[in-house]
């Protein structure tokens, strides 16, 4: 058990039965006879629902361990991706609505962290940056228009915005939690 005050991003907790990972958690110190809270967003590891609470600084919460495990991607289908432990090569499961938009960018053999709440997969983290290649756009404009963007398809079939210099076949970077164009791959086409 720990109080609310302890309560750090990252972590797992069991709050009236159900069992939540923090996204974000803030305390914010009483004044005077008027106690603290500690205001979290929480993500609800059943329903996929996120909600934001506070709680008194001296609430009593169950932690629940978080396992991280890195893990080699394999495949996926409509609804599940599969990993395998290279460990013991134990394969599992995560569903693509636990990994989000960024399931699009697993490739084979990339291998990912991805944390266990009570043996069950709840999330998989991502590298910050991710390089992909662009498979098709309209030919590069070279003009004096550094704020001007165009459409772009990756090899994995998402479409991005790219500045006008880019062409097909070049290998761009992209920021992977909101994938954006951050800037073209060292040694790409030059």
């Amino acid at each position: 058990m720990i109080t609310a005050t302890q309560i750090r991003a990252g972590m797992a907790i069991r709050h009236e039965g159900q069992i939540y990972k923090v996204l974000a958690a803030d305390y914010h110190g009483g004044q005077g006879k008027m106690g603290g809270a500690a205001r979290v967003r929480l993500k609800n590891l059943s329903t996929g629902a996120l909600w934001e609470h506070s709680f008194r600084a001296d609430s009593r919460l169950e932690d629940i361990t978080v396992e991280k495990r890195s893990l080699d991607f394999l495949y996926s289908d409509e609804e599940q991706c599969y990993f395998m432990n290279p460990d013991n090569y134990e394969q599992v499961g995560v569903p693509v609505s636990v990994i989000g938009p960024q399931a699009r960018f697993l490739v084979a053999e990339m291998r990912v962290p991805v944390e266990f709440v009570e043996g069950q997969p709840v999330s998989v983290s991502f590298p910050d940056m991710i390089e992909m290649r662009v498979a098709d756009t309209a030919p590069p404009v070279h003009q004096q228009q550094d704020n001007t963007w165009k459409p772009a398809r990756l090899d994995n079939g998402v479409e991005i915005m790219v500045p006008q210099f880019i062409k097909a076949g070049d290998v761009v970077r992209l920021e992977t939690q909101h994938l954006k164009y951050v800037e073209r791959a060292k040694g790409s086409g030059r």
